[in-house]
């Protein structure tokens, strides 16, 4: 038996696997960055569950996340897409995904790739926290404050420090995989790492 981060322990088999391959794993690909810019954002005031069961409808919805596709949709796209019962129909974050599919591009012009301006909030390598307890996993940080308050100012949408906190921890700026569960170690020395 594999021991799993607390929220994961008792999951579906979709979470599991997500938790397992994924979560905390480092991301450096410019398309995956907006995937999990666009769902976190998609995820606000919901649970992780509820976005992560949705996640090919938003593929699908979303132009298999290609944020020079989504920062053309057209005002009756965005209309279209709130009438989709794949994705939360809610207006705002509907529209949040193009606005933000704009920024990111804005970005990508200013730094070369999303990638480079995202890794720089953590030095460019990934913090490791050494947690024993998911009680004790934080919901925000100075770095996550610092990212919200960048990505605000470039003008994302749905970017609190929270929803930039649980970013983080998605793509593997941060490991806050506790540390009796078998994906720290693999996050910390992935395989095939000297």
């Amino acid at each position: 038996m594999k021991t799993r981060c607390q929220w994961a322990e008792n999951a579906s088999q979709l979470e599991q696997d997500y938790h397992d391959h994924e979560w905390g794993h480092p991301v450096y690909d410019d398309k995956k960055w907006f995937e999990f810019v666009l769902l976190e954002g998609a995820q606000a005031g919901l649970s992780w569950s509820t976005i992560l069961h949705k996640r090919e409808g938003y593929r699908q919805a979303f132009a298999d996340f290609d944020f020079n596709q989504v920062a053309e949709f057209s005002e009756s796209d965005q209309a279209r897409l709130k009438d989709n019962p794949a994705i939360v129909r809610n207006r705002l974050k509907i529209a949040s995904a193009v606005t933000n599919a704009q920024a990111f591009i804005q970005v990508r012009k200013e730094f070369g790739c999303f990638n480079d301006y995202i890794w720089r909030f953590v030095n460019g390598k990934p913090i490791i926290n050494q947690w024993s307890m998911a009680s004790q996993v934080p919901v925000t940080t100075r770095e996550s404050d610092a990212l919200s308050q960048d990505l605000k100012k470039r003008g994302f949408k749905f970017v609190g420090s929270t929803i930039c906190y649980a970013l983080m921890q998605a793509t593997g700026l941060v490991n806050d995989h506790t540390t009796d569960c078998f994906c720290y170690k693999e996050v910390v020395n992935p395989p095939g790492d000297k």
